[in-house]
C-alpha cells in the first residue's frame, strides 16, 4: 500500500474514533440538582441532647449533598440569637430552622422572616405566634403525663415523688410538670412532696438536692426533667445510702455511653422517657418544604418509656442504626471518590481525544478508560443490590410484625376459650341448683344467685375484652345491611323496660319519624346502644328519666341517636378520660369495669360514626351517636341481618340472658337413647356425662378422632361435641359425620367458647343442629337434646303429611281472628312480591308500622317479618309436591329473591332442603 494512502486511512480512522467519542461524551448527561442554603439558629449546642440533634441533622443532610448547611450557636442568649437570625436573613438563606432560647424575644424576628417569604421551621421549643411554616418537636405535656402514669404503676399506686425541674419559667419544664400532675391526679396514693429547680445540668442538682432529701426522707422516687439531672440525683442518693431504696426516672433516652439508655441498662436509672431531639425530622420537613412537597405544619414526636425491659433492645437498635449510618457514609464517600475519579477520567479523556490526531496510541487509552467505567458501573450495581436487600429485609420485618399481630389475636381467642371452660363448670351446677326443686333456704338461694350474677358478669367482661382486641388489631369487620333504625333501637329498649319500671325510671322513646332506613351492622350497633342504655340506667337515680331520641340530619347525610339521662352528670376531672379503656370515674359511687364507653366509642368509629357527649353536673348527661346513612360498598352485604342479642337486667349488673327453656318433650327413649360426648377437657367431659347419664346412655371421647370412630361403631342417637378439639376440630368432626351416610342422620349439638356471630354461622353451616355457647345452662342442654330426639322420632310422619297454607295460630278473641284473617289475606295476595315489606302490609291495613308491629307482637308473640316468612314456607311445602314446578320456580312464586335464599330459609325452618322434602313426599315416575 502506498504511504499516502496509509496516512489517509490512519487519519480517517482517528477522525471516526474522535467523532464517536465526542458523541458518547455528549450523550452522557449529568443530573444537576438545585442547590439550597439552610441556616440553623441553635439556642445552645453545649449539651449531649443538642449535639444529638445536630448529629441527626447532619446524618439526614448526607442524603442531600446539594444543601449548604450552617449552624450558629447562641449559647443561651436571646439577644445573640436575634442577631444571628438577622445575619441569616441578610445572607439570603432559602430556609431557616430556629430552636428558640426564649419564646417571646425570638417571636418578632421569626415573624419578620416568615412575612418576608422565607420558610421557618421551629424546632423543639415553640414561639408565642403561629406565624411559622412548620413545627417539629416533642409533646412535653405528654412526656410528663406518660412519666406520671409509669411512676404510679411503678410505685403500685402509693408513694412519694420528688420532682427535679428545669429552670423556672422554661416552657419544657412547665409542660412536663403539668403533664406529671395531671397523671398523678388520677392516683391519689402517689403524692408529689417536693421540687428542685435545676438548670438542666448535673452540678445544679448536686448543690440543692442533699438538703431537700434530708427534709423529706419519705421520698420513694425522683423524677428529673432530663437524664443529666437524673445522674446528679443518683450520685447524691448514692452518697446518702439511698440508691437502693429511691428510684430515679429521667427524660431524654439518648443512646451512647453517657446517654439515658446506658444509664437504665447499668441500673443507674430505673427508667427514662424517650424525648427525640428531632434533628432528622426537622431536615426531612425542611426538604419537603424546599421541594414543594406535601408536609404537616405540626410534627409532634412520639415518646415512650425505656426501662430494663426494653433498654437492651433500644441500645441494640441505636448501635445498629449508627453502624448502618457509618456504612452509608462510607458508601457515599466511596461513591464521591468514584465520581471524582470518573470526572478526572473524563478530563483525561477529553485531553487524549484532542491529541488523538497526533498520537496513534490514543485508542488504547480510550479503551482503558471505557474499562474503568465498566468497573465503576459494576460496583454501583453491587451497591444497588445491597440497597435492594435492605429493602427486602424491611418487607420481611413488616410481614413478621403482621404474623405477630395474628398470634396476639389467636392468643386472646384461646385465652377466652380457657376462661369459658371453667365458667361452664361454675354456671352449670349453679343453674341446676337454682332451677331444681330442691329445698334450698332463702340465704342459700341468695348466695347462689350472687354466684351466678358475678360469673355472668365475668363472662360479659371476657366478651368485651375480646371485642377490644378485635378492634385493636383490626379483626372486627363491618357487615352492614339495610334496615329500620327505629325498630332496631326499639327492640333494644324493650330489654330495659322491666328493670327501669322496677326502679320507677321513665323510659321515653322519641323517634322523629316512624321509619328511618339506614345501612348498619346489627352486631356492632347492638353493643353500642346496649352499653349506652346500660350506662344510663346505672347512673340514673330511682324515679328518674331516660330519653332516647332519633333525629335524621338530611343536610349532612347522617342520623343522630341520643341517650339522655337525669343522673349526677360527669365531673370536669372525668370528662377527658371518660372514653379511656378501664377508666373509672373518681367521684361516682357506682363503679364498673371501665370498658363499656370505650368499647362503644371504638365500635362507633369502626362503623364510621362519631360518639360525643355533653354533661351538666347535677342535671344529667347526653351521649350522641352520629351515623352516616350510606356506607362504602366494601362494608355492606345483602345477607339477612342477624337478630339482636337478648339481655337480662337486674339491680346489680347487666348480664347475658339465660335462654328460655323449651317445654320438655318426652321422647319415650330416655333410658334407651345413646348420647356420645366429645370434649377434650376432662372436667367438662365428666360434668356433661354426670348430667346426661340419669336420662340417657352415655359414651365419651376426649378427641375428635376417637369420637368419629365411636360414632361409626355405635351409631349413637345424638352427639354433643366441643368445637376446639386437638388435631381434628369440632367443625371438621361435624363435616365428616354429615358426609358419612352411616352417621349423616345423627343430630349434633356443638358446644364452644367462640361466641362471635360469624363463628356461630360457621358452626351451623358445618351441619350442626344446635350451637350452644359456653357457659351453658345444663337444663337447657338436656331439654334441647330431648327435643332433638323427639323431632327425629316424628320426622318421617311429619314429612309425609301435607300441610295447609293457613296459619296454625288461633286468636283468643273474635276481633283478633278478623285481624289475623285480614293480615293473612293481604300477605297471601302478595306472596310473589319479593319486595313486600312491613310498611306495605301496614299501609294496606290502614295502620302505622309501629301499630302493626305491636299488634302482631301481642297476638302472635312474633315479628311481622317472621309471620310473612312462615306463610311463604308453609305454602312452599304445598307447591313442592307439584313435580311440574322446579324449586327455582317455587322460590320466585313465593317472593324469595334467590333460590339459594329460599333453600337456606326452608332448611332453617324444617331442617331439610326443598329437594330432600320433595324426594320424601313424591313418587318417581316409572
Amino acid at each position: 500500500m502506498p504511504q499516502a494512502a496509509f496516512v489517509r486511512l490512519f487519519l480517517a480512522r482517528c477522525c471516526l474514533l474522535l467523532s464517536l467519542a465526542l458523541l458518547g461524551a455528549g450523550c452522557a448527561k449529568t443530573t444537576v440538582r438545585k442547590a439550597y442554603r439552610i441556616g440553623f439558629s441553635q439556642c445552645t449546642n453545649g449539651d449531649a441532647w443538642r449535639l444529638a440533634m445536630l448529629a441527626g441533622m447532619q446524618k439526614e443532610l448526607s442524603f442531600y449533598p446539594e444543601v449548604t448547611f450552617r449552624m450558629k450557636d447562641a449559647r443561651n442568649s436571646s439577644a445573640v440569637q436575634q442577631q444571628q437570625i438577622k445575619e441569616f436573613l441578610r445572607e439570603g438563606v432559602d430556609l431557616l430552622i430556629v430552636s428558640p432560647n426564649e419564646a417571646e424575644p425570638i417571636t418578632p424576628i421569626v415573624e419578620e422572616a416568615f412575612n418576608r417569604g422565607i420558610p421557618v421551621v421551629i424546632l423543639d421549643r415553640r414561639t408565642t405566634s403561629k406565624l411559622y411554616t412548620a413545627y417539629v418537636g416533642g409533646n412535653n405535656t405528654e412526656v410528663g403525663r406518660i412519666a406520671g402514669n409509669y411512676i404510679s404503676s411503678l410505685l403500685g399506686g402509693r408513694g412519694n415523688v420528688l420532682e427535679v425541674l428545669g429552670p423556672i419559667g422554661a416552657s419544657p419544664a412547665l409542660d412536663r410538670h403539668q403533664g406529671l400532675t395531671q397523671a398523678l391526679a388520677a392516683h391519689p396514693g402517689v403524692r408529689l412532696v417536693a421540687q428542685v429547680h435545676g438548670n438542666w445540668e448535673r452540678p445544679s442538682v448536686i448543690r440543692q438536692l442533699p438538703a431537700v432529701l434530708r427534709a423529706h426522707p419519705e421520698v420513694d422516687l425522683i423524677f428529673a426533667h432530663n437524664d443529666r439531672m437524673a445522674l446528679g440525683a443518683y450520685q447524691i442518693c448514692k452518697q446518702q445510702g439511698l440508691s437502693r431504696r429511691v428510684r430515679i426516672v429521667g427524660v431524654d433516652g439518648l443512646p451512647g455511653t453517657q446517654g439515658g439508655i446506658q444509664f437504665v441498662q447499668d441500673g443507674i436509672l430505673t427508667a427514662t422517657m424517650l424525648y427525640s431531639p428531632g434533628g432528622e425530622e426537622a431536615i426531612r420537613t425542611a426538604m419537603k418544604i424546599l421541594h414543594r412537597q406535601p408536609y404537616d405544619k405540626e410534627n409532634l414526636l412520639s415518646t415512650m418509656v425505656i426501662d430494663s425491659t426494653n433498654a437492651p433492645t433500644m441500645k441494640l437498635q441505636a448501635e445498629k442504626l449508627r453502624s448502618q449510618q457509618q456504612d452509608i457514609q462510607r458508601q457515599q464517600q466511596l461513591l464521591q471518590r468514584q465520581r471524582d475519579t470518573y470526572a478526572n477520567q473524563q478530563t483525561v479523556r477529553y485531553v487524549l481525544l484532542a491529541a488523538l490526531l497526533g498520537a496513534a496510541g490514543l485508542g488504547f487509552v480510550a479503551y482503558r478508560a471505557f474499562q474503568a467505567n465498566r468497573r465503576i458501573t459494576r460496583r454501583l450495581e453491587r451497591q444497588n443490590e445491597e440497597i435492594s436487600s435492605q429493602r427486602n429485609r424491611i418487607v420481611e420485618l413488616a410481614e413478621q410484625a403482621r404474623v405477630e399481630t395474628e398470634a396476639k389475636l389467636r392468643f386472646f381467642t384461646n385465652f377466652s376459650h380457657e376462661l369459658r371452660t371453667p365458667l361452664t363448670l361454675i354456671l352449670g351446677p349453679v343453674e341446676e341448683l337454682l332451677t331444681a326443686p330442691s329445698a334450698l333456704t332463702a340465704p342459700q338461694r341468695h348466695d347462689l344467685g350472687l354466684v351466678r350474677r358475678n360469673a355472668q358478669r365475668l363472662l360479659q367482661l371476657v366478651n368485651q375484652l375480646m371485642d377490644f382486641r378485635k378492634i385493636d388489631v383490626g379483626k372486627m369487620p363491618v357487615r352492614a345491611t339495610q334496615g329500620n333504625l327505629v325498630a332496631f333501637v326499639r327492640e333494644i329498649m324493650d330489654v330495659f323496660e322491666k328493670p327501669a319500671r322496677q326502679r320507677g325510671i321513665s323510659l321515653r322513646f322519641l323517634p322523629a319519624e316512624p321509619v328511618i332506613p339506614l345501612w348498619f351492622d346489627v352486631n356492632i350497633l347492638d353493643k353500642v346502644f346496649f352499653n349506652l342504655l346500660a350506662n344510663a340506667l346505672k347512673f340514673t337515680p330511682d324515679r328518674g328519666q331516660i330519653t332516647v331520641s332519633i333525629q335524621p340530619v338530611p343536610a349532612e347525610g347522617r342520623v343522630r341517636v341520643s341517650v339522655e339521662d337525669t343522673g349526677p352528670g360527669i365531673s370536669e376531672q372525668d370528662r377527658q378520660h371518660i372514653f379511656e379503656w378501664f377508666y373509672q370515674g373518681q367521684d361516682s359511687a357506682v363503679k364498673g369495669s371501665g370498658m363499656g364507653l370505650a368499647l362503644a366509642l371504638g365500635l362507633t368509629r369502626l362503623h364510621q360514626g362519631q360518639l360525643t357527649f355533653s354533661s351538666q353536673p347535677g342535671q344529667g348527661s347526653t351521649f350522641v351517636v352520629t351515623l352516616p346513612r350510606e356506607l362504602p360498598a366494601a362494608l355492606t352485604t345483602t345477607a339477612p341481618a342477624p337478630t339482636t342479642a337478648a339481655f337480662a337486667l337486674d339491680e346489680d349488673s347487666l348480664l347475658p340472658a339465660t335462654p328460655a327453656l323449651p317445654p320438655a318433650l318426652a321422647t319415650g327413649l330416655d333410658s334407651e337413647a345413646l348420647v356420645l360426648v366429645i370434649e377434650d377437657n376432662a372436667e367438662v367431659n365428666a360434668f356433661l356425662s354426670q348430667k346426661l347419664r340419669p336420662h340417657f346412655q352415655v359414651q365419651t371421647a376426649l378427641d375428635g378422632a376417637t369420637g368419629l370412630r365411636l360414632a361409626a361403631e355405635t351409631i349413637p342417637d345424638l352427639i354433643v361435641c366441643d368445637v376446639m378439639l386437638p388435631e381434628i376440630s369440632g367443625l371438621e368432626v361435624v363435616a365428616q359425620l354429615k358426609g358419612d351416610w352411616r352417621t349423616s342422620h345423627i343430630p349434633v349439638v356443638l358446644l364452644t367458647a367462640r361466641s362471635a356471630p360469624e363463628q356461630q354461622v360457621e358452626g351451623v353451616q358445618a351441619g350442626a343442629d344446635l350451637y350452644l355457647t359456653k357457659p351453658f345452662n345444663p337444663t337447657f342442654l338436656l331439654e334441647s337434646i330431648r327435643t332433638l330426639l323427639g323431632n327425629r322420632q316424628r320426622q318421617r310422619e311429619h314429612f309425609r303429611r301435607e300441610l295447609s297454607v293457613s296459619t296454625a295460630t288461633v286468636a283468643p278473641q273474635r276481633v283478633d281472628q278478623k285481624f289475623l284473617a285480614d293480615l293473612t289475606a293481604i300477605v297471601e295476595a302478595n306472596l310473589s312480591r319479593s319486595e313486600l315489606s312491613v310498611e306495605d302490609v301496614a299501609r294496606s291495613l290502614g295502620i302505622s308500622r309501629v301499630q302493626l308491629y305491636r299488634k302482631v307482637k301481642a297476638v302472635l308473640g312474633t315479628g311481622v317479618t317472621d309471620f310473612i316468612q312462615g306463610i311463604r314456607l308453609t305454602k312452599a311445602r304445598q307447591l313442592l309436591l307439584d313435580d311440574e314446578l322446579t324449586i327455582a320456580e317455587v322460590a320466585y312464586q313465593l317472593g324469595f329473591s334467590t333460590p339459594s335464599y329460599f333453600s337456606t330459609s326452608f332448611r332453617a325452618r324444617y331442617q331439610v332442603s326443598p329437594s330432600e322434602f320433595r324426594a320424601l313426599h313424591t313418587t318417581p315416575s316409572a
